[in-house]
């Protein structure tokens, strides 16, 4: 079932829970991400990246297509969404790629920058049908909204949310983007200040380097998206290794690598929801 990104989450937010979404770089990644979702029994987001679409010589439709198929055929809704872009020309490929969400990154730019950056990316989303999610990164920072330290102050995030009418707003409250270690301390009073201040569905990015305890917590005080990449190519990776083999077939290393995806996909989905 294919379905856009704004019905997983909208629904979401009318049962008060989270929604995961994964990042994806290989086919057995997607096949992993639907078979974990499939044995929750919970509708999923799979995100392909700029970076993801980068590594495959630039052409995003490929994978895309590859994922959509996918989709079409699981048990439970996926949406496919397009994450982390800063390149206007891939933004404009959404739509005949069949993504129905986009997660526009302007947050290395200077505040005034960021705004109108996200704005204009927002005002052709709507008119092509996108549900567009931005991020609100450091005011003149050159690391974004993720780097240590950093935090979004809420009363910007609301003035954020509606210079630009963007759909979705990833904040910065404590996670970092491609930890390997389970060890980010997230700062819930704040998430709940944003809730409170944001009218549009938080999203946490860099969560696999948060605790299950954590994740649980950050949903309970508003956040709704919450983003997972690097604990999928660690799980990936270490069911590789694992095999010890030495063989010639493919087959051999990448059937345990994605089943050790679904097996990570089914118990973040089960942190994150309530279902």
């Amino acid at each position: 079932m294919l379905v856009p990104a704004q019905t997983i989450i909208d629904a979401a937010v009318r049962r008060g829970d989270g929604v995961a979404a994964f990042n994806v770089i290989t086919l057995e990644h997607v096949e992993g991400v639907v078979a974990g979702a499939e044995a929750a029994g919970l509708p999923v987001v799979v995100q392909i990246s700029q970076n993801c679409v980068r590594f495959h010589g630039g052409r995003v439709r490929p994978l895309a297509a590859a994922a959509a198929a996918a989709a079409a055929e699981s048990t439970v809704p996926v949406a496919l969404h397009l994450d982390h872009v800063e390149d206007e020309d891939l933004l404009w490929q959404a739509v005949d790629a069949g993504f129905g969400s986009v997660m526009y990154d302007a947050s290395r730019l200077p505040y005034a920058d960021n705004v109108a950056a996200t704005r204009a990316a927002a005002e052709w989303a709507h008119r092509h049908g996108i549900w567009l999610e931005a991020e609100l990164g450091e005011v003149g920072g050159k690391d974004g909204a993720h780097a240590p330290g950093v935090r979004t102050d809420p009363l910007e995030a609301a003035a954020f949310v509606a210079d630009t009418g963007v759909d979705a707003l990833a904040v910065a409250v404590g996670s970092s983007h491609a930890m390997t270690t389970r060890t980010a301390s997230l700062d819930h009073e704040l998430i709940s200040r944003l809730r409170d201040a944001v009218p549009v569905p938080l999203v946490l990015h860099g969560s696999s380097g948060v605790p299950d305890d954590q994740l649980r917590a950050a949903v309970t005080h508003g956040m709704v998206k919450i983003n997972v990449g690097t604990a999928l190519n660690i799980a990936f990776t270490d069911a590789i290794r694992a095999t010890g083999l030495d063989h010639s077939d493919p087959r051999r290393y990448l059937a345990p690598a994605r089943d050790a995806i679904a097996a990570t996909v089914t118990h973040l989905l089960g942190v994150v929801s309530a279902i």
